[in-house]
């Protein structure tokens, strides 16, 4: 068995969320959560089969975040695995109607940071063994750092 570091590609502005699934229909099933939560959001969903023709799939709503998803989801290349690249919103939008799809087994991370996956293969194929989700933590919050997240969260309409 070999281990392998993948960096996801990340555009400028947006946010990834990546996670398991197990049905061919997750694309489709994919698209009408976020379409009917967050309709102006503005996304590409990609996801690998793992069985039969062991395609990408691939949905969404601008042509140049589907491109990512599948560049995305085709360099991790293991099998049951869906990614979502998306703009005009936030993963929260839109994260508990995607974990509510039935066949959405689970999510590795939701984020807009660099992002590494550690990928297992074998003979088989391929499988996440988890990710590397920004950076390691550099100190503890202060009390500025306090007023500063809390005022951020109040900017962007998250707290009130």
């Amino acid at each position: 068995m070999e281990l392998k570091s993948v960096q996801l590609d990340i555009p400028q502005g947006a946010n990834i969320i990546l996670g398991q699934s197990h049905f061919i229909k997750t694309v489709e099933d994919i698209y009408e959560a976020i379409v009917t939560t967050a309709p102006k959001m503005k996304f590409g969903v990609a996801f690998n089969e793992a069985s039969g023709a062991c395609l990408t799939r691939v949905d969404g709503n601008d042509a140049d975040l589907k491109a990512c998803a599948v560049q995305n989801a085709q360099a991790i290349g293991a099998g049951h695995v869906f990614l979502v690249v998306l703009r005009d919103g936030f993963p929260i939008n839109v994260l508990p109607r995607i974990k509510d799809v039935p066949e959405v087994v689970g999510i590795f991370c939701a984020t807009a940071n660099p992002v590494q996956v550690i990928v297992a293969e074998s003979e088989q194929g391929r499988g996440i063994l988890g990710v590397i989700d920004g950076s390691s933590p550099k100190g503890i919050e202060t009390e500025a750092d306090t007023e500063w997240r809390h005022g951020l969260l109040r900017k962007i309409g998250y707290k009130r």
